[in-house]
């Protein structure tokens, strides 16, 4: 069991290595210029592109600039802003509630704390590691969205279709200084070449690599 996790975590850092060597550079995917914005952008972005989410938040963000704003925010309102990220009723209820307790119980501040984050209504642990990495680079955890939970599966770094297991695993695997830019490669490769209904398997740079390729 030993020798296996010290395989894992060795995968681990050599896809890392590999995908750093590929795209140089990946990110920032949404636009945003404080944790507020960030934190929405990030809720917005659950089943929508990014490209989308930006066009809504250039608009949103001259509108809603505190937590007090999205608190007193007049529902109809809110959801004609951002129908087009879909799910505009269950993001509404989210940002109004998101701006009622970070007024009511952190003071109008977003909260770095891992733990009082996921307090505030559509933050999990995926949501949570990404705020607090980007916005106060603190890093927490990897956070784990689709591409990561397929990719680490399909390249073999971990296999569990549990993402806490994967988030744990992930995070004894990698350097906590490269928690945040994991997610961002994974992200970029999985947009760009392993993409989910027809991996381009002869342009990857893991190929030599993958769990996909060695069975």
């Amino acid at each position: 069991m030993k020798n296996m996790s010290l395989d894992k975590k060795r995968l681990a850092n050599m896809v890392l290595k590999l995908l750093k060597d590929e795209y140089q550079s990946t990110g920032p995917f949404l636009d945003w210029t404080n944790p507020l914005e960030l934190l929405v952008a990030v809720s917005l972005s659950a089943q929508c592109t990014d490209k989308r989410v930006n066009e809504v938040t250039e608009k949103l963000f001259k509108k809603y600039k505190s937590p007090l704003d999205y608190a007193n925010a007049n529902k109809d309102d809110l959801e004609k802003l951002i129908y087009s990220t879909g799910f505009y009723k269950n993001k509404t209820k989210n940002l109004i509630g998101m701006g009622k307790i970070i007024v009511e119980k952190f003071n109008s501040i977003v909260p770095n704390n891992f733990e009082e984050l996921q307090e505030i209504p559509g933050v999990g642990k995926k949501t949570a590691a990404i705020i607090l990495s980007n916005a106060f680079n603190k890093n927490i955890s990897v956070a784990v969205d689709t591409h990561v939970k397929r990719l680490v599966n399909l390249i073999g770094i971990v296999e569990s279709n549990n993402v806490e297991k994967i988030r744990l695993s992930l995070n004894k695997y990698l350097e906590s200084k490269n928690y945040a830019v994991f997610n961002e490669y994974l992200i970029t490769h999985g947009r760009a070449v392993c993409v989910a209904r027809k991996p381009q398997c002869i342009k990857c740079v893991l190929v030599n690599i993958c769990k996909n390729n060695r069975d």
